[in-house]
């Protein structure tokens, strides 16, 4: 990953950090998109990339808003001077109790977190990856094997799946990879 440029969505912790830490160790730039209330741990992750030899732009945004997912790709592409890298990580999870305490808005707010806004980020990211370029997605197991209890969720990572698949055919001819890890 020597001199890419790199930007990971829900790069503030859990498997977005994990991924800006070893990208910067393994000579990538990061770019980390967060959510405003995060920014104490997104801070402290890109003190870790920083340490490691390597820019770390803090970007706080919405990724489900049209707006600031332009403003974020803009913003990316300016202060790493383009783009070689986009990991899709960011998503929403809501634990159930039962079918019934799931609600419209709930599962309409996982999907433009987990499906609308990959699909948002990887429109705008394209022009600027080009031929070698990469879109990594986080899936899950659940995109396989539900689980009930977060079924929203579940469903957003089996459209994220099928999401993938379909980007990767109509990107190849491109040059750009596209892949989901699991």
């Amino acid at each position: 990953l020597q001199g890419k440029r790199t930007l990971i969505t829900g790069g503030d912790s859990g498997i977005g950090a994990a991924v800006a830490i070893a990208y910067a160790r393994e000579g990538a730039d990061v770019a980390i998109a967060y959510l405003p209330d995060e920014e104490k741990d997104a801070g402290a992750i890109a003190a870790l990339v920083e340490k490691a030899g390597r820019k770390a732009v803090l970007c706080p945004c919405d990724i489900s808003n049209e707006a600031q997912a332009e403003q974020l790709i803009e913003r990316v592409t300016t202060e790493l001077g383009g783009l070689d890298v986009l990991v899709n990580n960011a998503a929403y999870q809501r634990y159930y109790e039962s079918f019934d305490d799931i609600t419209l808005d709930d599962w309409r707010k996982t999907f433009e977190t987990n499906v609308h806004a990959v699909f948002n980020l990887t429109r705008l990211a394209v022009p600027h990856l080009g031929d070698g370029g990469s879109v990594i997605n986080t899936a899950s197991v659940n995109s396989k094997k539900p689980t009930p209890n977060i079924l929203p969720y579940s469903a957003t990572k089996g459209a994220l799946a099928n999401l993938t698949i379909g980007l990767a055919g109509l990107l190849a001819e491109k040059g750009i990879r596209v892949n989901a890890v699991l």
